[in-house]
């Protein structure tokens, strides 16, 4: 279990022994655990003490083995209905969602209770993209295992590789060259941008202005283009390794990056003006699904959903890792909570990252790209902002330099959550708006 204490911004990482197989349930104190521990039962078959609810999380019933990753039992797949949480009330009914759903988006099952239009209660059902990642890791070289981290969630595939990649180097007391530490970051604002101007984009395409998701979505490509030119690959996969990056950036590269830093501060600024003088569009995401900011607190939200709802967090400066620490930003934070206070904070880090490539490219270092990786035993962990939050990778590395265990935790694993809370009180139809405006990842929850 990894703490952070706000006072010291300091990380402690506890490991506690279970030889009976049981431990005392975080979750029947700190509510935030509880997923992560019904994944524990899943996959470890771990007990933990305490634990208010036992339902299966990530095991669905279809794998013919219980808890795999621990003492594996054969079960025969036997599908039972989830039971899902009562409501009581009068004229209540149940509308389920998923988990296939309309378009190209990953699978995941939401039962609303409803009185009427309005919203009572949603409950999620996820794991139905569970890939065994812990068990893939398992065992796994650095190279084998460096080029699944970046694959955990796609739309993140820079930050995950940045975090594996950190994580490693820890374990390893390796110190990256410094033009590589650059790179990096150049390649996740590259990252946070395309994902910013996607979903700026489609939260106002679910609000039924397909205006703005054309003009947005037009953005989003002329930034992967220029990540191909730059570094080979659209969304930049497997450019970041452990010791290193696998791609430089040549002058021909610095000033296509700079061509696309002016179109876009020439186009964007009057996208925003649209957004935010079209009355159709903000009576839609105004006041619309809000959180509160005590409960963004409490589950430690982190991205724009936090940031949205008044959490100041952002791991690039809180713990902070280089080369942010010397780099001039500023967490733009918002008190609403709603749909509308969510885009705003990514047109506003959208103008952050903007200023943080514009220095990147002014000041980037000369010198190697990688190091090599010494062959030997450690732990490391280490803390990454992606686009949507913070993304924590623990690892152990085995006397022969591969991965004995490794744990990749997703900001969405505490904002999925969340999304039911801002969700109660609503209409139905504002269900995508709001679900779009959090934009949690299915695949990075489901491991």
């Amino acid at each position: 279990m990894a703490l952070f204490e706000l006072a010291t911004n300091g990380i402690g990482v506890l490991s506690l022994s279970c030889p009976d197989g049981r431990f005392p349930s975080v979750a029947a104190r700190h509510p935030p655990a509880l997923r992560l521990e019904r994944t524990i039962r899943d996959l470890f078959g771990l007990e933990a003490e305490g634990l208010t609810d036992i339902r299966p999380w990530l095991d669905h019933g279809g794998w013919g083995v219980r808890h795999p990753l621990g003492g594996r039992i054969d079960a025969i797949p036997e599908r039972t209905p989830y039971p899902f949480l009562p409501a009581e009330g009068e004229s209540l009914h149940q509308i389920p969602v998923g988990p296939v759903h309309a378009g190209i988006i990953e699978p995941g099952h939401f039962r609303f209770t409803a009185n009427g239009e309005t919203v009572v209660r949603l409950e999620e059902r996820l794991g139905y993209v569970h890939k065994g990642v812990e068990g893939l890791m398992a065992g796994a070289d650095i190279a084998t295992a460096a080029r699944l981290a970046g694959r955990i969630s796609g739309d993140s595939t820079v930050a995950y590789a940045v975090a594996f990649a950190r994580a490693v180097e820890a374990a390893a007391a390796v110190e990256v060259p410094t033009r590589a530490v650059h790179l990096r970051a150049l390649m996740a604002e590259l990252e946070r941008l395309a994902n910013h101007f996607g979903d700026i984009g489609a939260v106002c395409n679910d609000a039924a202005f397909a205006l703005m998701q054309a003009h947005c979505g037009v953005l989003r490509e002329r930034v992967l283009r220029a990540a191909d030119a730059c570094f080979g690959h659209r969304l930049m996969r497997d450019r970041v390794v452990p010791g290193g990056v696998a791609a430089d950036l040549d002058e021909a590269g610095r000033g296509q990056l700079r061509d696309l830093l002016d179109r876009i501060r020439r186009r964007f600024p009057e996208l925003v003006d649209l957004y935010d003088n079209t009355p159709s569009l903000q009576d839609r995401t105004v006041s619309t699904g809000v959180l509160a900011p005590a409960l963004a607190r409490h589950y430690a939200a982190g991205g724009h959903v936090g940031r949205a709802s008044g959490r100041a967090f952002d791991a690039r400066r809180t713990p902070g890792y280089p080369p942010y620490d010397g780099l001039r930003f500023d967490v733009p934070v918002l008190e609403a909570g709603d749909v509308n206070a969510r885009v705003w904070i990514r047109i506003r880090e959208v103008e952050q990252s903007l200023g943080l490539v514009d220095q990147l490219l002014a000041d980037l270092p000369a010198g190697p790209l990688a190091v090599e990786l010494p062959c030997m035993a450690g732990e490391g962990m280490a803390l990454v902002e992606a686009f949507r939050g913070d993304v924590l990778v623990w690892l152990r590395l085995d006397p022969d330099g591969r991965v004995a265990r490794c744990h990749l935790r997703d900001a969405s694993w505490f904002q999925w959550p969340l999304l039911e809370a801002a969700i109660e009180g609503c209409i139905v139809a504002d269900f995508p708006l709001c679900n779009k405006s959090f934009n949690c990842s299915y695949s990075g929850h489901d491991l």
